[in-house]
């Protein structure tokens, strides 16, 4: 702790400048670097910050896994970030700081990569990850209004955990799937042409453990197993093809093909 001029730093964080730096000749406090409260950090309070034996033995037999597929080991980032987040349901000091010294980065180069990517998690997460789509096309199609639904219904706010740690809501991003707006994903799968009333079914069946299928793609996993999946390990789950692909997105070519519109001819000439 230091004190100039009856400013106390608490924190201990920063520095004082020279009697210069302010315009009537005191000494002015800078904070440098985030303040620990801002969002979007790895500073979660209940963190690991390390790991047991047993876990780091399992998780190191998984990393050489991931390494080996790589020609450079820093590339195997991305799907040890994932590996990280099965384990802990979201990115953690103890996770990053492992990937650090597997693949020999400093923690600075894991923190970077994790931050720049939303899929990378800075709280706990449920197990089931609630995505609606508040984008353009499906805002306009209903999406902020199934997302208001949830948040009365589950009682959270955004990026928050019900009490019971079933489902963590969120606001996503455009999921490339507008044709079939508005979208719902849970875990990644896609829950099409959704309303309030559907969106809060859907919920409480996840949370009573009602199975409850997909749109289209594979049956729902947990989160944690979702992200062992993204972290390239083998997706037991079976591809029965299910919902095939979606009504809205064969429109156009059912209408041209009713038409006998085709493609125009290439010249060859366009590389």
């Amino acid at each position: 702790m230091s004190e100039t001029n009856g400013q106390v730093n608490k924190t201990g964080r920063g520095r004082l400048m020279p009697p210069t730096a302010g315009s009537d000749g005191n000494r002015v406090f800078l904070q440098l670097g985030r303040p620990p409260e801002e969002p979007n950090q790895f500073n979660h309070p209940d963190a690991p910050r390390a790991y047991s034996d047993e876990v780091r033995a399992r998780l190191e037999a998984d990393a050489k896994e991931i390494i080996a597929r790589y020609p450079q080991p820093r590339s195997a980032i991305l799907p040890l970030l994932h590996l990280v987040q099965a384990e802990d349901s979201y990115i953690t000091p103890a996770g990053m700081s492992f990937i650090a010294e597997t693949l020999g980065l400093t923690g600075a180069d894991v923190a970077g990569v994790a931050s720049f990517y939303s899929m990378y998690r800075r709280k706990p997460t449920g197990e089931y990850l609630v995505g609606v789509c508040t984008n353009t096309l499906c805002a306009v199609m209903g999406g902020d209004a199934i997302y208001a639904a949830l948040k009365e219904h589950l009682d959270v706010n955004d990026q928050q955990t019900t009490a019971d740690g079933k489902v963590t809501l969120e606001r996503i991003e455009c999921n490339a799937a507008c044709d079939c707006a508005p979208v719902v994903m849970v875990n990644w799968e896609f829950f099409d042409q959704q309303t309030p009333e559907s969106a809060r079914d859907l919920t409480d069946a996840l949370r009573s453990g009602t199975e409850v299928r997909p749109s289209r793609g594979m049956p729902l996993t947990s989160f944690r197993e979702t992200a062992r999946v993204l972290a390239g390990f083998a997706d037991d789950r079976p591809d029965d093809g299910q919902g095939g692909p979606a009504g809205p997105t064969l429109a156009g070519l059912r209408f041209a093909q009713e038409h006998g519109m085709t493609a125009p001819e290439s010249d060859g000439s366009a590389q």
